[in-house]
């Protein structure tokens, strides 16, 4: 493997790639940054909907972002069948997100790639999926990022361990 062939992809999708996904992108991208690895890593997100494509998240997930040093640029996209050859690990924000993943996954091999985010949230999460804040206020915008902090972290931290051991 090359320099500059990153050696952990991930992809966040939710159902229309303006808050949820997008708002782990971005988190993810700023804890790779913050720790010099951005090199190793190739993150995007989708949705598992069409109804936005092209468009910048939802302008609410990037004013409660950038309060929190996160530049949220990402234009929305519909998740493909290729997304499943070219990520190691997809990450649905909800169950009915991971359900619609799994069928659209072409192969048994790319359903194992499906995780929900909720496998990352701390024991103490008062939540088992991440809340769709599209209809909500501040309030759930802000739960959103906050879940998504913790739990991006949380999966920053497992895949990291699961390559320590390999490196001098």
């Amino acid at each position: 493997m090359s320099e500059s062939t990153p050696t952990h992809k991930v992809l966040f999708v939710c159902l229309g790639n303006i808050c949820r996904s997008p708002a782990a992108d971005g988190i993810m991208h700023s804890i790779v940054e913050s720790r010099g690895v951005a090199a190793h890593w190739k993150i995007d997100s989708a949705g598992t909907g069409r109804y936005h494509i092209g468009d910048l998240p939802d302008h609410r997930m990037r004013l409660h972002a950038r309060r929190r040093g996160y530049d949220l640029t990402h234009r929305a996209r519909q998740v493909s069948e290729a997304d499943f050859e070219e990520f190691d690990i997809i990450i649905g924000m909800d169950d009915a997100n991971v359900a619609d993943l799994r069928r659209l996954a072409p192969s048994p091999e790319a359903q194992a790639k499906v995780h929900a985010m909720a496998e990352y949230f701390a024991p103490t999460a008062r939540y088992d999926y991440v809340p769709d804040p599209y209809y909500e206020g501040s309030e759930g915008f802000e739960l959103v990022l906050d879940l998504l902090e913790d739990s991006c972290m949380r999966l920053f931290e497992r895949i990291e361990e699961k390559e320590t051991p390999d490196r001098q």
